[in-house]
């Protein structure tokens, strides 16, 4: 069965050098160079001058996709509601933030806006402004023919209050432009901690949980129709190709049998090092390629 998944990468995977050792440039061009053809940003991180990058800027963009043969994939943004001290954003303020995301999304080419939301549980359900804002910015979603996904993150499981209201909404409102976006670490089979890099402490709380959520890959078959963007998280390729923290083998299973065609945008969440993430997604893709070769 031939796979009609495509291969993305996600920026963030080189937060331990952008800014630092690697520019913009130097990071879409290596995305080019593994071969992959998706680009997945993060707006207040990647794009100069947000919310209100200059024409300059703009016109650089498209011409560094069209140089490099990029697609862009999945714009990420916040809705941060406890930025205000002493009170919660509310549905007005909410809705400006999306409102700005998604039209600066469909600016720069992007078909889908992963909102960071504001969690009020431990498993990460969201904040129940949550609900109102974004039905309140579906008509402009739909105008600028954007997608609103939020991201079904470790340690969320699939079976859960976070994803059963995501779908009830999908389901009540009738959308096209509502989906989910599955991060691969949900299905983690053992934790990783990351070394490297510029560690900052406050305080000796943690909000992980004790234990790794177990997560059946199979409950992906439950709400796969609705995924419309897969962020494929991953922490640690060794060298001979082996992923011990994601089960890619039976992922790929799923997606390549119901025939997913969105992408696989790598997202490295592992240790820092210069030149360790391009190295990393290198590795991560050569073991795609080879599973996905085999289905």
């Amino acid at each position: 069965m031939t796979p009609q998944f495509q291969y993305g990468v996600s920026l963030y995977s080189y937060t331990g050098e952008y800014g630092v050792t690697s520019t913009l440039d130097d990071c879409i061009e290596d995305v080019a160079d593994l071969g992959a053809t998706g680009l997945e940003i993060l707006g207040e991180a990647h794009v100069a001058g947000y919310p209100t990058p200059s024409a300059a800027w703009i016109d650089a963009w498209f011409a560094r996709l069209e140089r490099y043969g990029l697609t862009p994939t999945c714009y990420g943004s916040w809705v941060d509601t406890r930025r205000f001290l002493g009170r919660a954003m509310t549905v007005d303020e909410a809705v400006w933030q999306l409102e700005t995301d998604i039209r600066l999304a469909a600016t720069l080419g992007f078909r889908y806006v992963r909102p960071k939301l504001g969690v009020v549980t431990s498993d990460l359900e969201p904040d129940p402004v949550w609900e109102p804002a974004t039905e309140r910015v579906l008509d402009l979603a739909a105008e600028k023919g954007v997608v609103i996904c939020p991201e079904i993150h470790w340690p969320s499981v699939i079976r859960s209050k976070v994803v059963d209201d995501y779908i009830a909404f999908i389901e009540r409102t009738g959308t096209q432009h509502f989906g989910l976006l599955m991060d691969t670490g949900v299905f983690q089979t053992k934790m990783h901690h990351r070394t490297g890099g510029v560690a900052s402490r406050l305080g000796e709380g943690s909000a992980r949980p004790p234990e790794v959520p177990v997560v059946p890959v199979s409950d992906l078959e439950d709400v796969l129709d609705h995924v419309v963007h897969v962020q494929a998280k991953f922490y640690e390729i060794d060298d001979e190709l082996i992923d011990h923290y994601i089960p890619w083998a039976e992922l790929l299973q799923i997606i390549v049998r119901r025939g997913w065609s969105g992408y696989l945008s790598s997202e490295y969440e592992g240790d820092y090092g210069i030149g360790r993430a391009a190295d990393q997604l290198r590795r991560q893709h050569a073991l795609i390629r080879r599973l996905a070769a085999t289905l």
